[in-house]
């Protein structure tokens, strides 16, 4: 029976031997990446901002503006959709020749709608973390109540004991 061993560490564990006697010998981390970089063949930025409907070639179907209500244009983003895929279904009975102009107008609104619910994240990020802290809390407050009942039982038999001993 065959059995490989272990790889040997990587050359560079060297840099950290004198670790636990001088903490300040190993070298210092590299820097944050800034801006953009290349992952797996993908270029990628390190900043999480949104590019705009208007960035990626997409005609905004919904209200511009730092003030979207964005319940109303949700609605009616999707109340388009559906009476888009009616026609659709309507225009692949009748013409069916015709179908793309509809196809397109589809997907134009499901980009809408995405950007729309992409907005969105960060305020739903927001409240999940909050929703983990209350609950955070409310875990740590059951925690010491449950401390307090068991100090309070244990005193409660401390106390009993002693009490039988005395009575001896």
């Amino acid at each position: 029976m065959a059995t490989a061993t272990y790889p040997p560490p990587p050359p560079f564990y060297r840099l950290y031997k004198d670790y636990k006697q001088d903490p300040k010998s190993a070298p210092e981390p590299p820097p944050p990446i800034e801006g953009t970089y290349v992952c797996f063949g993908g270029t990628y930025t390190t900043s999480d901002v949104l590019p705009s409907l208007e960035e990626q070639g997409v005609r905004q179907l919904y209200s511009k503006g730092p003030n979207v209500d964005f319940k109303k244009e949700l609605r009616s983003l999707n109340g388009e959709l559906q009476l888009h895929v009616l026609e659709l279904a309507d225009i692949l009975i009748e013409r069916p020749s015709q179908y793309a102009r509809r196809v397109e107008e589809i997907s134009t609104i499901f980009k809408n709608l995405h950007h729309l619910l992409n907005s969105l994240r960060p305020h739903q990020a927001r409240a999940t973390l909050i929703h983990i802290l209350e609950l955070q809390i409310q875990r740590r407050k059951q925690a010491v109540e449950d401390i307090k009942r068991r100090r309070e039982e244990a005193r409660r038999l401390l106390n009993e004991s002693l009490a039988t001993l005395d009575g001896h």
